[in-house]
């Protein structure tokens, strides 16, 4: 059975998305993140060792716990972070 999130984000677009989520931030220890987009594409930036991950509604980003990163916007888009306690299944 795969996990269930137990917090979803708002959908955001490029004009709501937080500033917080824009600059380097992490999940608390024991939380996973997966970033979903639901219109558009973002880029996933993790800082340490640093990588960038094209996220679309085709392909969701797993965020691991505490792993330092943002989200960089280039045009229109719609995406929500799901939490969860144990590594998620991107589907």
């Amino acid at each position: 059975m795969a996990p269930r999130p137990y917090k979803v984000t708002p959908i955001f677009d490029s004009r709501t998305l937080p500033q917080a989520l824009r600059c380097e931030h992490r999940t608390k220890e024991g939380t996973w993140g997966l970033l979903r987009v639901l219109e558009g594409e973002v880029t996933l930036i993790f800082a340490e060792p640093r990588r960038e991950i094209l996220v679309t509604s085709g392909q969701p980003a797993v965020i691991p716990p505490q792993d330092t990163h943002f989200v960089k916007v280039e045009g229109p888009m719609r995406m929500q972070v799901e939490f969860y306690r144990q590594p998620p299944i991107p589907a």
